[in-house]
């Protein structure tokens, strides 16, 4: 295990800034998440931890030694990329050992250590097939072992699943998780996927523009994002626009609506309520933010329902409601109903 630790470091492209003043710390046995839209630096940066991409400006550590300037093969990283990059004429097994033997490693250590790991990521059956005959996740799992086989310090993911579908994605992540946790190795992964972010990450590194927005638990990023483009980006909300009011715990809402909500500071400008927040409630339902409502639309997903409410002054607001058999109600188009908002849940959040 090892850490890593980036000091402001830059990366530019002639004139264009890719990464800018970035700074972080990787604990031992850490899956760290650089999560953003498309464009924002987080490939960039993890090109720049593995040596890939020379940095413009400050130094990289792995482990308390700077490697900054250093090739990647003196990193001992493994690297899982986008499009597996395994050797189409390689055997699995062969596919596996081949950082092994670029390491002139004894022959009966490389048939253990590729055994190992084939039986951890579950193909040892398929040690002599090659890519071709297998599948988008068998190919993963490949990529993924050959990767771990070399012990490496620092295990970097580089869009890991987002050539696997649906099913194979939540499979695959459960499968890296539980590998990277049995193995404690010091990860980093990227993706632009929420749910892959907030489903594998003991922390997350929220980007846009080559910055850091935020960093933290996905649990912290979720219920107290600290502007508007991380509120909107990790996962669904709901946004009113406004003011505080008193002693901030009270906001305005540009069309006069006022909620009471969690101390906030008063540079917020918006109202951040998450839909599972939200609950339906009887007209004779007491407390603060009890309010009516208008049904627009429903939309039925499964275990989930989503209604779109309009409330006074105009204001809409997604709700999110389990569908089950106990509490199933027929919701339509134009019936009133009431709401409630827990104050705790309605969190002020700035612009930018």
């Amino acid at each position: 295990m090892a850490t890593v630790a980036l000091d402001r470091v830059n990366k530019r492209f002639g004139d264009f800034v890719a990464v800018e003043d970035f700074s972080l710390d990787v604990a031992e046995g850490e899956l760290l998440v650089l999560l953003g839209p498309s464009g924002c630096g987080k490939t960039t940066t993890l090109r720049v931890i593995a040596g890939f991409a020379d940095a413009s400006g400050g130094n990289v550590r792995i482990h308390d030694r700077d490697v900054t300037r250093e090739p990647p093969y003196r990193r001992n990283i493994g690297v899982v990329f986008q499009n597996y990059a395994l050797f189409p004429h390689l055997t699995v097994f062969e596919n596996v050992a081949f950082g092994l033997r670029r390491r002139h490693i004894a022959l009966s250590e490389i048939a253990r250590r590729v055994e190992r790991l084939l039986a951890l990521v579950k193909m040892e059956a398929l040690a002599q097939r090659l890519p071709k005959q297998l599948s988008g996740g068998q190919q993963q799992r490949v990529a993924l072992a050959r990767a771990m086989v070399i012990e490496p310090d620092v295990l970097l993911l580089d869009e890991p699943l987002s050539n696997l579908d649906a099913k194979l994605r939540h499979d695959v992540r459960q499968e890296i998780r539980r590998l990277q946790q049995m193995l404690k190795i010091t990860t980093i992964m990227v993706t632009h996927d929420q749910d892959e972010a907030m489903s594998m990450a003991d922390r997350l590194v929220v980007m846009n523009g080559g910055r850091i927005q935020q960093m933290g638990s996905p649990q912290d990023l979720y219920l107290r994002p600290s502007n508007h483009f991380v509120a909107s980006f990790i996962g669904q909300a709901n946004f009113l626009e406004g003011r505080l009011d008193g002693d901030g715990s009270r906001f305005v809402t540009r069309s006069g609506l006022a909620i009471a909500c969690a101390p906030s500071s008063p540079q917020a400008q918006s109202l951040m309520i998450r839909p599972e927040a939200i609950e339906l409630v009887d007209a004779s339902a007491s407390g603060p933010n009890v309010l009516p409502a208008t049904v627009e639309v429903v939309t039925y997903l499964g275990s989930t329902s989503e209604l779109t409410l309009r409330l006074a002054g105009n204001e809409t607001v997604l709700v999110t409601q389990p569908s089950n058999n106990d509490s199933q109600r027929s919701y339509r188009a134009g019936q009133s109903l009431y709401i409630r908002i827990d104050p705790a849940s309605a969190v002020g959040i700035a612009a930018a």
